[in-house]
C-alpha cells in the first residue's frame, strides 16, 4: 500500500491486538459517548497522540476513520470513544484536545459529546415542501404562505416552532429580515427554497448552509422538471445535498442518493419518489453533519466519514 494514501476504518483494540483480552474499566452506568474530528498537516505520531489522549483519561476508542490523500500532506480523522465524565470532565477534554491541536498545528479539532452538549440549533428556510429533521428547529421561514389548518402548521404549533412567512420578490428577497431571524442558529437548511441567497447574505451569516435539490439538473431545467424527466422516460432519479456557495448548486457535496423508476410509474408516483428521495437525502446530510462526519477537502470537496 502506498504510505502516502491510506483509508482506515477499524475497531482500534482489535487492530492493536487488544481485542481478546481488553476489558473496559468504565462503569456501565456512567459511560458517555464522545466524537472527535481532527484535520492537520500529515505527520508521524498523530494517531498515537490522539489514542494516548483518550486512554490516559480512562477512555476507550470504539472506532476510528483516518484519511490521508495522496500527495496532499493533510491528515483527517474521526474517532468515536466512550469515557466517564467524572474521570474526564468536559472542560478538561477540550483542554486536552486543544493541546494536541497546537502540537500538530491543526486547522480543525472539534469534540462533541451528544449526551452533554446541546443539540445543534437550525432554522429551515423553505418554499412549499415539508419534512422532519433530526435537530432542534428554532424556526421555519418560508416565502410560501401556508393556511392555518395545514399539516405543517399543525406540526409546528404542536412542537412550539415559530413559522415566519416572508413574501419575496426579485427586487426584495427579505434577506435582512431572514438574517435577523437566524442569528442564533448553528447552521441553516434550505428545504427546496426557490430563491438564490446573495453573496452578501452568505458572508453576513458566516456559518454553513445546507441545500437539497433534485438530481434532474442540468438536463431538465426550467418549470416542472419532474414532468420533463417523466416525459423523457428517465430510468434513474436522484437527489443531491450540498453546502451553499455563491455559485448556484455548485457547493461541496455532502450526500447523494438515487432511485430507479420505470415505465410502470405514472407522474404521481414519479414525483412522490423524487420528493421522498430528497427528504431522505437532506436528512442523511444533516445527520452526517451533526455527527461530525463532514470535513472540507480541497477547494470544493468533502471528506464524509
Amino acid at each position: 500500500m502506498n504510505l502516502t494514501q491510506r483509508r482506515v476504518s477499524s475497531r482500534i483494540p482489535q487492530v492493536f491486538g487488544f481485542g481478546r483480552s481488553f476489558k473496559s474499566s468504565l462503569d456501565p452506568s456512567s459511560i458517555t459517548h464522545g466524537i472527535h474530528v481532527f484535520q492537520c498537516p500529515d505527520a508521524v505520531g498523530i494517531v498515537a497522540k490522539l489514542s494516548e489522549c483518550i486512554a490516559s483519561r480512562g477512555g476507550n476508542i470504539l472506532g476510528a476513520d483516518i484519511f490521508v490523500p495522496q500527495n496532499k500532506n493533510v491528515f483527517y480523522s474521526r474517532s468515536e470513544f466512550i469515557f466517564d465524565p467524572v474521570k474526564w470532565p468536559r472542560v478538561q477534554m477540550d483542554e486536552d484536545f486543544l493541546r494536541i491541536s497546537k502540537m500538530f498545528d491543526a486547522t480543525r479539532s472539534v469534540v462533541r459529546v451528544p449526551k452533554l452538549d446541546p443539540k445543534f440549533k437550525i432554522a429551515v428556510i423553505a418554499s412549499k415542501q415539508d419534512g422532519r429533521l433530526p435537530v432542534d428547529i428554532t424556526r421555519v421561514i418560508s416565502n410560501h404562505d401556508r393556511g392555518p389548518d395545514t399539516h405543517v402548521i399543525r406540526f409546528l404549533e404542536r412542537n412550539g416552532i415559530p413559522y415566519h412567512y416572508l413574501h419575496t420578490t426579485k427586487e426584495n428577497k427579505r434577506e435582512e429580515e431572514i438574517l435577523d431571524l437566524v442569528q442564533n442558529t448553528d447552521f441553516l437548511v434550505l428545504a427546496r427554497y426557490m430563491q438564490i441567497l446573495s453573496g452578501k447574505f452568505l458572508q453576513s451569516y458566516g456559518k454553513d448552509i445546507i441545500n437539497i435539490h433534485h438530481g434532474l439538473l442540468p438536463s431538465f431545467k426550467g418549470g416542472n422538471p419532474s414532468k420533463q424527466a417523466f416525459d423523457a422516460g428517465v430510468k434513474l432519479i436522484g437527489a443531491t445535498s450540498h453546502f451553499v456557495t455563491e455559485e448556484l448548486d455548485a457547493g461541496p457535496i455532502i450526500e447523494q442518493m438515487v432511485e430507479r423508476v420505470s415505465h410502470r410509474d405514472n407522474i404521481q408516483s414519479f414525483v412522490r419518489k423524487s420528493e421522498n428521495l430528497e427528504k431522505q437525502c437532506i436528512a442523511k446530510a444533516i445527520k452526517s453533519y451533526c455527527e461530525l462526519r463532514v470535513l472540507p477537502y480541497e477547494e470544493n470537496k468533502t471528506v464524509v466519514f
